[in-house]
């Protein structure tokens, strides 16, 4: 599958593909993940004759965040699909917040009987702590890491004067990287000693994507620092201060606020569904208006005038990220929906290949 394409060719040999698969496996559920793999995969699991399908969406994604002409104009035709195949009293559709839920059922894309909403895909809170794991630990002090990425941003992790600032996501500009940059020029004019840092690679497939020489420009104007795909996540959200997505993309439930979040980073985020659900307005971080630059500005600022504030938002980060979005959480809730479709299955011992 190519994420992309609209080769009908293409996608027809996708389809048959997984037809094939599934009745060989013999395959008593599928459980496919985004949009378009919840479409083949519905649709092929209906030919293939598989008895029970989920369906999981996480977030509206492009064709329904975008406004641009291909996405509009794909627009009525993914609705079509998702209306001829997610429904069915053996299928059920995951959502990952309260908007969405609406937006399906105003839509009228599934029935209201058949969705289910799991906040987050989960997190290991295990894993993503605000100190790592004993079985990390080295004689090696910690802060003394390195966090691996782009050979020309190796970042530190060793204790650090100016405060930092990581927008972790796709180099999209739905996700807010103008408005980013836009409030590191306000807050340098400010004299403030802040960097700003973006961890991820861009998106050359989607239509959104932010030109990595215009990454390049920014990082020469001395205003952002890019570190490009970072593999040890908990350790450069352990070395930063605080974590800042001003999205405007159609979320679910951002992973990387959650991840943050289990780190006790303080959240700063747009006020848009997915963001909505996991940063609480000063209780473990603050929402901004979409496309706001110098509102995200003032809630950095914030955090680098008040440190006491900044430990205590990042403790009810991970207070809430514990209490709600632990990855144990999710599977018991996913589980309990497997159920419902197979009732006497026994799902102690579920033998899992993944798919989609």
């Amino acid at each position: 599958m190519a994420r992309r394409s609209l080769n009908p060719l293409r996608e027809l040999r996708v389809v048959l593909w997984l037809i094939r698969l599934f009745r060989r496996e013999e395959v008593d559920l599928v459980h496919s993940f985004t949009i378009k793999s919840a479409v083949y995969g519905a649709l092929s699991a209906k030919l293939a004759g598989v008895p029970s399908r989920v369906n999981a969406v996480a977030g509206m994604g492009y064709v329904f965040s975008s406004d641009d002409l291909q996405a509009r104009l794909l627009r009525p035709w993914v609705r079509g699909l998702v209306r001829g195949t997610f429904g069915g009293s053996q299928s059920r559709l995951i959502l990952q917040n309260p908007d969405d839920v609406e937006v399906f059922e105003q839509n009228a894309l599934v029935r209201s009987d058949l969705i289910r909403l799991i906040p987050s895909s989960g997190v290991d809170c295990n894993r993503f702590s605000p100190d790592p794991p004993a079985e990390n630990q080295t004689a090696e002090s910690w802060n003394q890491r390195v966090v691996e990425c782009r050979p020309s941003a190796k970042l530190d992790c060793a204790p650090h004067s100016p405060l930092r600032v990581l927008l972790p996501a796709r180099m999209l500009w739905a996700k807010g990287l103008g408005e980013f940059v836009e409030a590191a020029r306000i807050l340098r004019a400010e004299g403030r000693s802040i960097d700003f840092l973006l961890a991820g690679d861009p998106d050359p497939g989607n239509p959104g994507a932010v030109p990595a020489s215009q990454i390049n420009q920014w990082e020469a104007e001395g205003l952002v620092k890019w570190l490009g795909h970072v593999d040890d996540m908990p350790a450069l959200f352990r070395a930063v201060d605080a974590v800042a997505l001003p999205t405007s993309y159609g979320e679910g439930l951002p992973r990387g606020l959650i991840e943050a979040g289990a780190c006790g980073r303080p959240l700063i985020a747009t006020d848009a569904p997915g963001c909505r659900e996991v940063v609480v307005d000063g209780y473990n971080g603050f929402l901004i208006p979409l496309r706001d630059a110098p509102a995200l500005a003032r809630a950095i600022a914030r955090i680098h005038d008040d440190p006491v504030l900044r430990e205590n938002l990042g403790r009810a980060a991970r207070a809430k990220v514990v209490q709600e979005f632990d990855e144990e959480i999710v599977i018991r809730r996913t589980l309990a929906v497997y159920q419902e479709l197979l009732p006497g299955a026994n799902f102690d011992r579920l033998p899992v290949s993944p798919i989609l």
